[in-house]
């Protein structure tokens, strides 16, 4: 037969085929969902919140705080952020206490409105948090990557290159407007989501106060924590204990576990008084702490100290948080 007839009865128009297919795929996914359990998380605690540093400008000296915003691109406290200033040649590659030691020796604060630096016998100098439209952009070179900053002034670039007595420095600031940087550009294990300013690679870096104690029970001029600039500094947990902790939990932000730090010669810059020693404590690092074989295409030669995290869940963290390990059943 033809016709809206056929040999097993009417025939239905298309769009009533399909509707039916796709009622009889919800009822199957819906017992699916049923059948299969979601996957739970569970807490372990393994450690707690020591301190926080946030470092306003890369390479001078950090800030202590009690309670720091955990953003996608690092720690905020107030005005400071993260390594949001940089010091760069006047050709826009960026100055690090590898070229310029004495940038440890320069404290930088906010107040009012503007970010303070402080340095030995030099009379402080501030310029504005929120530069003026008329401040030059710069475009800056950070590990090869190209990344824009505001010039922050004349008064400041002279203020900087004479306390360094090196040749002309200038001081930029990263603008919300303006585009980060890839951490997967610097080291590839990242994720394309994850994003920094100046700092090296990571929103994050963690240490534990254990791990710093085992290294120095081998070092015969103690290092201090200052050596690795740490974000977060951990206790209650075991020496390298950090290299293992992948998802984390601190206050209400969700972190994800990367890669190890690896140093370079910036640890032996003594944050004291601003010298290079060029050997300690980065000799004893690599005497015990080089990674696994396979995994010198991405550490090379350098020893491992701390692990960097970026940021899945942002929110606040202070001192004395526990930190929780996050595991999936």
């Amino acid at each position: 037969m033809s016709g809206l007839w056929g040999a097993a009865g009417p025939a239905r128009p298309g769009w009533l085929w399909g509707a039916a297919a796709l009622l009889a795929l919800g009822t199957l996914l819906g017992a699916w969902r049923w059948a299969v359990p979601r996957r739970r998380r569970r807490l372990q605690r393994v450690g707690t919140v020591l301190r926080l540093f946030v470092y306003p400008v890369k390479s001078c000296r950090g800030v202590s705080v009690r309670r720091a915003q955990v953003t996608p691109m690092g720690l905020r406290s107030g005005e400071l952020r993260d390594r949001f200033w940089l010091v760069i040649r006047e050709d826009g590659h960026m100055v690090t206490a590898r070229q310029e030691p004495r940038l440890v020796l320069i404290s930088a604060i906010c107040e009012n409105g503007h970010l303070v630096l402080e340095a030995g016998d030099m009379e402080k100098i501030s310029v504005p948090v929120k530069l003026s439209k008329k401040n030059p952009v710069r475009n800056c070179r950070v590990f090869g990557q190209d990344i824009q900053g505001r010039d922050c002034g004349d008064e400041v670039a002279q203020w900087l290159t004479t306390f360094l007595n090196s040749e002309p420095c200038r001081l930029v600031h990263f603008e919300p407007s303006m585009v980060p940087r890839k951490s997967k550009d610097t080291i590839a294990l990242f994720r394309n989501t994850d994003e920094v300013a100046y700092p090296d690679c990571s929103p994050v870096l963690i240490i534990s106060e254990a791990s710093m104690d085992d290294l120095n029970t081998r070092l015969e001029k103690k290092a201090k924590i200052q050596n690795f600039r740490p974000n977060i500094f951990v206790t209650d947990c075991s020496a390298f204990e950090e290299d293992t902790w992948e998802d984390i939990l601190i206050g209400d932000v969700e972190m994800k576990g990367t890669v190890c730090c690896g140093r370079c010669i910036l640890t032996t810059v003594n944050p004291d008084t601003g010298v290079i020693d060029r050997k300690e404590p980065l000799e004893t690092l690599k005497s015990y702490r080089l990674c696994d074989p396979s995994e010198k295409n991405i550490y090379k030669t350098s020893p491992l100290f701390g692990k960097y995290f970026a940021v899945d869940k942002t929110g606040t963290i202070q001192v004395g948080d526990p930190v929780y390990k996050m595991i999936w059943e």
